[in-house]
């Protein structure tokens, strides 16, 4: 078989050698300058006599008055130190809806559906491309109404929707935690396109009976969701066609807390949060927009420019937690290639922050093939993560373009489900949303997840990864 020429090998080799050398040599310059002069210091006292040792001491010591005063002054800056504090916020469990086989969507169900719906042939063949391009896989769901021919998006159906997702994923949460109706403080809920009357915060309150007051040192109960039966697209703009090929159902009920006991028992702490929001430009507030067609369909139109908007707001999002969380040595080369370009040469290509040096694990909202094709070239992820990412989008789809955190969980289960979650190790949270948002979110594991662990994955784990193939343009 063919080889690579031996130099180039062994250039590459060195190359990497050199990266780590250094890498080491800038992250760990104050252990490394140090050890030299505690050794100096240490020959120096061991060259000393007992006598002159001595000398020393009764030269640096202290009258009472003085030792007390200092005393004093230390504990009072632990304290006010200590006190200033922000509450360190723990994820303690989470729990994510997985959907019964009855909603299961195959591609050929799909497609026979939406051509017994659509009088237009051209329709059709565009929505049969964009699934083909799109890395689904044979296991995604659609909620009930959806399975109906012509589907049945009532308030009656979405509303039964929205109890089956929500309840069932907070019910696994109240079953995995030991949670009680008494013990949640805050609730918060997250759904954009679906807001019935009463709310859907409302349905929950009325459901388990939660309480009114809020007080500090507290739980916070988050359900993320995204209601898809309100929201199927009856016309043939296709724009407005994409979210009826990639949005699926799904919901996470996630405990937090922000008392300090619950260390014990969570999984993971919170470290950063970042949110870059780009609504002030008309382009990124229009690319995911909610409207009405030329017929008086309604729906969701995803903008050609959507890829463009969610790389620019990834990159705003980048610079401001990179200096968070990247070693120096990564921090020293982009601050010297920017430099040199400035300065020296324009044309010298701009070096991307390895974040694997910051990360073990990235949990995405892969929005399609596309976004994750974007993500990789923005983030320089290897081969393996962009697999991933599409392993977990063949099996879950998205939830929905304005639904980011759910999704994230689905990701983070994906993870702990194949036994990798380590104490310690650093997980980057990275969601989009209409307006258009990028938020950012660092978690650190707490304690190593053991397997198996329950959820979506529970049942299916050992069938992951797969091959999903390209599709080539003929």
């Amino acid at each position: 078989m063919p080889s690579a020429p031996l130099p180039e090998f062994q250039s590459s080799v060195k190359l990497k050698y050199v990266k780590l050398g250094y890498q080491y040599l800038v992250n760990h310059f104050l252990t490394l300058l140090l050890v030299p002069v505690m050794a100096a210091v240490s020959v120096e006292l061991f060259q000393r006599g007992p006598g002159e040792l001595a000398a020393v001491w009764r030269s640096l010591r202290l009258d009472l008055v003085h030792l007390l005063c200092s005393a004093f002054a230390v504990v009072f800056a632990a304290a006010v130190y200590f006190m200033s504090r922000p509450r360190p916020v723990f994820l303690v469990d989470y729990a994510c809806y997985k959907p019964p086989p009855s909603c299961r969507v195959p591609f050929a169900t799909f497609m026979e559906h939406t051509r017994l719906i659509s009088d237009d042939p051209k329709s059709v063949q565009f929505q049969t491309r964009i699934l083909e391009r799109s890395g689904l896989g044979e296991e995604t769901c659609l909620p009930p109404a959806n399975h109906y021919i012509p589907p049945n998006p009532t308030m009656e159906a979405s509303r039964a929707e929205a109890q089956l997702v929500i309840f069932s994923a907070i019910d696994d949460l109240v079953r995995k935690t030991g949670l009680k109706p008494k013990d949640v403080d805050i609730l918060v809920v997250n759904c954009s396109l679906f807001s019935p009357t009463p709310s859907l915060s409302a349905m929950i309150v009325n459901k388990y009976k939660l309480r009114s007051n809020v007080h500090a040192g507290s739980n916070a109960l988050v359900v993320s969701t995204e209601i898809i039966t309100p929201n199927f697209y009856k016309g043939s703009r296709r724009d407005m066609l994409l979210p009826n090929c990639l949005f699926r159902m799904g919901a996470a009920a996630i405990l937090l807390s922000n008392r300090r006991r619950d260390a014990r028992r969570a999984k993971y702490r919170l470290v950063h949060v970042v949110r870059t929001h780009k609504g002030a430009d008309d382009r990124a507030y229009r690319c995911v927009y909610e409207e009405e067609d030329d017929t008086g369909h309604s729906g969701i139109s995803l903008s050609k420019d959507l890829m463009a908007i969610a790389g620019e707001a990834l990159k705003s999002n980048i610079t401001t937690i990179g200096p968070l969380v990247l070693p120096m040595s990564e921090q020293l080369l982009f601050f010297f290639t920017l430099v040199g370009r400035k300065l020296i040469n324009p044309k010298w290509k701009p070096y991307i922050p390895d974040f694997k040096q910051a990360f073990e694990h990235f949990c995405i909202h892969a929005g399609g093939r596309a976004v994750i094709d974007e993500l990789q070239k923005n983030l320089q992820l290897s081969a393996e993560h962009n697999k991933a990412l599409f392993r977990i989008f063949n099996k879950i789809c998205i939830t929905n373009a304005m639904q980011q955190t759910s999704h994230n969980k689905y990701e983070l289960n994906y993870i702990e489900s194949k036994g990798r979650m380590r104490r310690g190790d650093r997980i980057w949270q990275i969601g989009f949303g209409s307006g258009f948002k990028c938020n950012s979110a660092v978690w650190k594991c707490i304690r190593t997840v053991k397997t198996p662990v329950d959820g979506p994955w529970a049942d299916c784990i050992h069938r992951y990864p797969v091959d999903i193939p390209e599709v080539v343009k003929l």
